[in-house]
């Protein structure tokens, strides 16, 4: 049996292909000195190197545009700047007047321009230093005559496992689906942006492999198991053959579950759950209304941010937003505002901090930024005469932050109101439950908002102080600990008294063993990946509400998470039958 790299599963699948490795860091650069006979010809040789990764960033753009759009694709414009700024080529070819190789001179300053705009107080400095690090690397790559691997290299049809050490804004809206089967990284977790991304995107996907990158090399083959988590090198025809026999089940499988999209999720003694998607991406609606989903449970607004240079136009987002909404033909559409900052920053970050999972994020953010939040109160408004649309405020810990978010929802309908401009002001406002203070409190918010949604992925992240991104915590990152399933009971218990909805949009919801432990603490709406909403279907049609009730119960009893976890799969095991529930968890 070939070496296996053991990750965590990200996104359910098996594929085999050739590796692409992207090996997208900072090199290292060794000092060099050079004779004043040289220094000419090293300034020319520098002149040539921008010149080329100017060309090279042009090619990018025009690919990108195709995929991401004009708007997204406006991120190299900046980096083609960066390289022909006048100040940045005077102090470089300063230092290599001085002798100095015209690499690590270019190094030297950019690690100096990164500081600087690092530390700066203007938000817009700070907001170039993603840029800088992307310039940084491709000139670098020239000037030491290193590989050139832009994701957008691969042809369409190349069927190629994307391995890399993580996805950068700028990698990510690269990425080609015609060209990549999966994608396989060193860090990350099952709730880390690329792996919410890979599940959007419907890609296989295993991550946290720690350093996959140091022992793969680009066109190795690969069979990338992202239903258990484990990407196998060069694997032997006996392990091809046998993988080869598990895909062909997992999508007979899949094409089975495929069969209930328009199956009603209904529990067996009759109890209703609503299944709805999670959508990451508006070209994503229409998908995800085939699925099966009744409505969309979460809309993530930031990935309209992630990679931009500029924040988008009202209009723009007017048209995103609008066209989920006609997508899903008067079901409920919740969509969050922006969720800015932790492991989703724009490019260059917003702001740069030290630990920004606490930091200026989220509803904190667009409170302080009351007129870029405006835009987007204005733009959802206006959308919202499509259809059911619903807005959902992210990261609230206490009531003070809705009432100051309700006070520019109606601002934003006054601006609208006075240009005549058609709008709906009777939009409901929900808060996602994403933190202990917010779960603890939950009644504190009962009489200001419309709804709760439990935002599972950060919820479990700050109860258990583990960051939900380390892959090195991986195995303490655990969703049933009886912390996080009794602060899910009470937010619940809270909604049910105030007669208010309450769903889970988090990761929770598409797991078997969790899904069925929610559904036991009285959650009957769950949003979820497009691509899982089968499998949660069939689970929810092969379980009562009586025994998921009993089994949530002991769960809540348990003393620790793999307890939980042991009561759960028994009892769910009994309902399903073993074969059955072993199915449902290979495809989750």
């Amino acid at each position: 049996m070939p070496a296996t790299l053991h990750g965590v599963s990200a996104s359910p699948g098996i594929v085999v292909g050739p590796a692409h490795l992207l090996r997208w860091e900072v090199p290292e650069v060794p000092s060099r000195v050079i004779d004043d006979a040289e220094i000419e010809g090293e300034i020319a040789r520098l002149r040539t190197c921008i010149e080329a990764a100017c060309d090279r960033l042009r090619a990018v753009k025009a690919r990108a545009e195709e995929k991401a759009g004009a708007a997204e694709a406006a991120i190299f414009d900046v980096q083609v700047a960066i390289l022909q700024d006048g100040e940045l080529r005077t102090r470089i070819e300063t230092l290599v007047r001085q002798n100095l190789a015209a690499e690590k001179a270019f190094d030297l300053v950019m690690l100096e321009w990164r500081e600087h705009f690092g530390r700066s107080t203007n938000p817009m400095m700070r907001e170039r230093v993603g840029d800088l690090v992307d310039v940084h690397i491709r000139l670098l790559s020239l000037l030491l005559d290193l590989p050139d691997h832009d994701p957008v290299d691969l042809e369409p049809g190349s069927n190629a496992i994307l391995v890399t050490h993580d996805l950068t804004p700028s990698l990510t809206i690269q990425l080609d689906r015609r060209a990549i089967a999966g994608i396989a990284t060193d860090a990350g977790t099952r709730t880390s942006h690329v792996a919410i991304l890979a599940r959007s995107l419907g890609l296989p996907a295993v991550v946290g492999l720690i350093d996959a990158t140091s022992k793969l090399q680009t066109g190795d083959r690969v069979i990338l198991d992202g239903t258990n988590g484990t990407l196998i090198p060069r694997p032997t025809a006996a392990v091809l053959a046998q993988f080869a026999d598990r895909a062909r089940r997992e999508a007979a499988a899949q094409a089975e579950l495929a069969t209930l999209a328009d199956a009603e999720a209904v529990m067996l003694d009759g109890t209703r759950v609503t299944l709805r998607a999670n959508v990451d991406l508006p070209d994503e609606a229409g998908r995800a209304a085939e699925s099966g989903a009744e409505g969309v449970g979460l809309m993530r607004t930031e990935f309209l941010v992630v990679g931009r240079t500029a924040m988008p136009s009202e209009d723009e987002q007017v048209e995103a937003y609008a066209n989920v909404v006609r997508a899903f033909r008067g079901q409920p559409v919740v969509i969050r505002t922006y969720d800015v900052g932790g492991d989703k920053l724009p490019i260059g970050g917003f702001p740069h901090e030290p630990n920004p999972f606490l930091g200026w994020r989220a509803i904190r953010m667009c409170l302080d930024e009351p007129e870029l939040f405006k835009v987007q109160l204005r733009a959802l408004l206006r959308a919202a005469v499509d259809g059911d649309l619903r807005i959902m405020l992210p990261l609230v810990v206490s009531v003070e932050e809705v009432r100051q978010a309700r006070f520019l929802l109606q601002e934003a309908a006054d601006e609208l109101s006075r240009r005549g401009i058609a709008h709906r002001a009777d939009v409901p406002l929900g808060v996602m439950i994403e933190t202990p203070a917010a779960a603890m409190s939950a009644d504190s918010f009962a009489d200001d908002v419309s709804f709760f949604s439990i935002g599972t992925n950060d919820l479990v992240q700050y109860t258990l102080a583990v960051d939900r991104g380390n892959a090195s915590l991986v195995t303490r990152y655990t969703p049933l600990h009886p912390a996080v399933l009794r602060l899910i009971a009470r937010t619940v218990e809270v909604a049910r008294g105030a007669r208010l909805d309450v769903s889970v949009c988090g990761e929770m919801a598409s797991q078997p063993l969790m899904a069925f432990a929610l559904l036991g603490l009285g959650v009957h709406t769950l949003s979820v990946a497009p691509s899982g909403i089968p499998a949660v279907k069939r689970l929810v049609r092969g379980v009562s509400q009586a025994a998921a009730r009993d089994a949530a119960t002991a769960a809540l009893r348990s003393a620790t998470a793999r307890e939980a976890e042991q009561v759960l799969r028994q009892a769910l095991g009994a309902q399903l039958g073993e074969e059955l529930l072993d199915g449902l968890l290979g495809l989750a």
